[in-house]
């Protein structure tokens, strides 16, 4: 059966969907009646529900964190390395809730499901979301679910900014809080990154304002574009040279007159493009680009985010990585500092790594112990 054997991995699992019957009201002002979220779990809940961890994706994720979906499944889930039986995040001892946000495109009500009121899909209509709205609607998934209090809220980049909201805005419900390669708001560079991705869609000719639904189309070209600027940010230069250097595909070192793949860097990010296209909503990739580009959690307190951290509950994990220059250790330690100044409990640890801000969702060796140890305390704590 390999990597769907027992033992290693969650095996099969099924997605559901979640409705969510509460009015949300968002940061822009527009409330949502009632909203659908798509949600995978793993793992048993224990008699008295302290056993449930909240998996947060980050800007392209979704829903399935962990396992397959189909027997015949080559590829699992985004962050399968660390959850599962015997893994950091150990489905043996948690109930692990991984869900795609609110304006998501895998399932969950957003820009690419039908809104009721016109039966056409929301497309540019669906309102602005920030990450405080996300952490409101994944209350009400947690109160669907029966979880009072998560016994860990676990994200990587902007995984690890809603993970920050939970503890700042709803403290009585997160006793751990794992924040890993995040920031407490992002760099006016990663913002400049953002924008040039969010132009080359917008300005792709089958866009259409965001109605390209009703068109037929997808605005591939732009969208291509997006993914591949964004790849490149994930990746450090000593990974990129490490892996492609500057190999020429073919290897003939020929002049291309017409552009063509010459390089394997190309190839790469060409290929890394074209399957985002095949997976991901351009709407969907705008709005989740601004929620990044919004958060700044200290901003209602003075700029002051060690005031910001005041009233947390939760005790921290901040996880930063070495190579990472999209979302620097220094950002971490930014957050570090902070929950110190505002007399939390916190432990740090930056990974030695090579590939870049990608590295949170790899088994390095020294993360996963740290994970491991981490989370064995936390399973300690509420009796697993």
């Amino acid at each position: 059966m390999g990597a769907h054997e027992a033992g290693t991995s969650v095996g099969v699992v099924v997605p559901r969907r979640i409705g969510i019957e509460t009015a949300l009201t968002l940061d822009c002002g527009r409330t949502l009646p009632r909203h659908d979220l798509m949600v995978e779990t793993y793992g048993e809940l224990n008699a008295d529900r302290s056993n449930a961890v909240l998996i947060c994706h980050a800007l392209s994720g979704d829903h399935h964190a962990a396992g397959y979906h189909s027997a015949g499944e080559r590829k699992p889930g985004w962050w399968d390395s660390a959850i599962g039986p015997g893994k950091p995040i150990d489905t043996r001892r948690f109930h692990v809730v991984s869900l795609n946000n609110l304006g998501g495109c895998r399932g969950s009500t957003g820009p690419n499901t039908v809104d009721p009121a016109t039966g056409q899909p929301h497309g540019p209509d669906f309102p602005i979301v920030t990450v405080r709205d996300w952490v409101r609607s994944q209350a009400l998934l947690a109160d669907a679910l029966g979880i009072e209090r998560w016994a860990a809220v676990i994200g990587g980049s902007l995984g690890g900014m809603q993970v920050m909201q939970w503890a700042i805005d709803l403290p009585q419900r997160v006793r751990h809080a794992l924040v890993v390669a995040a920031a407490p708001k992002i760099s006016a560079q990663n913002i400049a990154f953002n924008e040039i991705a969010r132009q080359a869609i917008l300005s792709d000719p089958e866009f259409h304002d965001g109605r390209y639904y009703a068109q037929n189309v997808v605005p591939s070209r732009g969208l291509k574009l997006a993914r591949m600027l964004g790849h490149i940010t994930y990746l450090s230069d000593v990974a990129m040279r490490a892996r492609f250097g500057r190999l020429l595909r073919d290897g003939d070192g020929q002049f291309n007159f017409n552009f063509d793949v010459e390089f394997e860097v190309e190839s790469y990010l060409r290929h890394q493009g074209q399957s985002f296209v095949e997976r991901f909503d351009a709407n969907t990739y705008l709005l989740m680009t601004k929620a990044l580009d919004y958060f700044d959690p200290a901003r209602d307190y003075g700029d002051d985010l060690a005031a910001a951290f005041r009233g947390a509950q939760a005790r921290f994990l901040v996880v930063a990585f070495e190579a990472d220059w999209r979302f620097s250790p220094e950002r971490s330690r930014e957050i570090v500092k902070a929950l110190i100044a505002a007399g939390k409990e916190v432990s740090y640890a930056l990974i030695d790594s090579d590939l870049g801000h990608d590295d949170f969702l790899l088994s390095l060796p020294d993360y996963h112990r740290v994970l491991h140890s981490y989370l064995g305390r936390v399973a300690d704590e509420v009796g697993t």
